[in-house]
């Protein structure tokens, strides 16, 4: 079986490339990733002369590449987007450019190839935001309503692969996951920030009071729920991957890494909030978990250190990432080096 996963030098499509190789030794994978600043082809280093696995250089903007990579094709796997809310907010045309117009051009190759599946990767903050005191949750009935450029861009992604789905006939199936950590994440994400600064003795920047509620799912809890989806999951359907089942705001996030790392809270500095900033986000897993047979393997806390392992472990991956352009990405939104 020939697999296309879009986005595979990023964090979550590396993760996934890494356990499907693992997992389904025998078939066929193709990486097909643009390269931005988060793609980075040293998180499949342990697999690059594997004779199942072959990297294409190119944009899912560009219909002759994509084209050319899904013929023979029998299942796309789609990460490829941008997906920084930070960077939304500075840049909204970059996603919805990729986010869109690019999902769209996957499509109509899906499309035009006959291929038997279409997974697109999706987001929870289509749902917009929930209240503190607000015990509800999001599930796959949940109206959308995204409240920033990245989450509107993923919303308008979501209802062109459902349009595919019922206007011709694609066979698709849609996760909405919450928040990914876990190895190859890109350093500008919080709980990555957070360990890396740590470990180079620099104080955290956390934003407002701190108090923004997300559910957290490690990485490779979500490459088993994607793994299940697309063995036993139902055309057309969506499906919502979770990780927690209780709510834990940032600060608690902060507190829990700081007492791993053996560090005090006046590690903590609070910064300038930004626009727009989501209050709350959970997740209703119930379905996956019911219909497939999918849970978490272990606990919030357990993923955690494995986590913070991983990035002490390898301290030449992020150094190098933290270099250049990211020293002033974070300069400009934070204020500090």
């Amino acid at each position: 079986m020939k697999i296309l996963v879009t986005g595979g030098a990023g964090f979550i499509g590396s993760n996934f490339i890494l356990y499907w190789l693992k997992n389904h030794p025998g078939d066929l994978i193709v990486n097909l990733d643009k390269l931005t600043y988060a793609g980075n082809l040293e998180n499949l280093k342990s697999i690059k002369d594997n004779k199942n696995y072959s990297f294409v250089h190119g944009d899912i903007c560009d219909k002759s590449v994509v084209d050319r990579v899904m013929e023979g094709t029998d299942i796309v796997v789609h990460f490829a987007a941008e997906s920084h809310v930070d960077r939304s907010i500075i840049n909204p045309s970059d996603f919805v450019k990729a986010n869109v117009l690019g999902t769209q051009v996957l499509l109509d190759s899906a499309l035009k190839n006959k291929v038997k599946k279409f997974h697109h990767i999706s987001t929870d903050e289509v749902y917009g935001s929930l209240k503190l005191e607000d015990k509800s949750t999001f599930n796959e009935r949940t109206s959308y309503n995204p409240r920033s450029p990245y989450a509107a861009s993923k919303a308008g992604s979501d209802h062109l692969v459902r349009a595919y789905y019922t206007t011709y006939g694609l066979p698709i199936t849609i996760s909405n996951c919450s928040n990914n950590f876990g190895p190859y994440q890109f350093p500008e994400k919080f709980i990555p920030l957070a360990i890396t600064n740590l470990l180079e003795n620099k104080k955290v920047p956390v934003y407002g009071d701190g108090l923004y509620v997300r559910d957290w799912l490690y990485v490779e809890d979500h490459c088993r729920a994607i793994d299940l989806i697309l063995e036993k999951g139902n055309e057309g359907e969506t499906y919502c991957i979770g990780g927690l089942t209780e709510d834990i705001n940032n600060l608690e996030v902060i507190k829990k890494i700081l007492k791993i790392l053996g560090k005090g809270e006046d590690m903590i500095e609070f910064v300038k909030d930004r626009p727009g900033h989501d209050r709350r986000y959970a997740l209703d897993w119930s379905k996956i978990k019911n219909e497939l047979g999918w849970e978490p393997l272990y606990g919030f806390e357990e993923w955690l250190r494995k986590t913070i392992d991983w990035y002490k472990q390898n301290q030449d991956w992020w150094k190098n990432v933290k270099r250049g352009e990211y020293k002033n990405y974070y300069k400009k939104q934070y204020g500090t080096e």
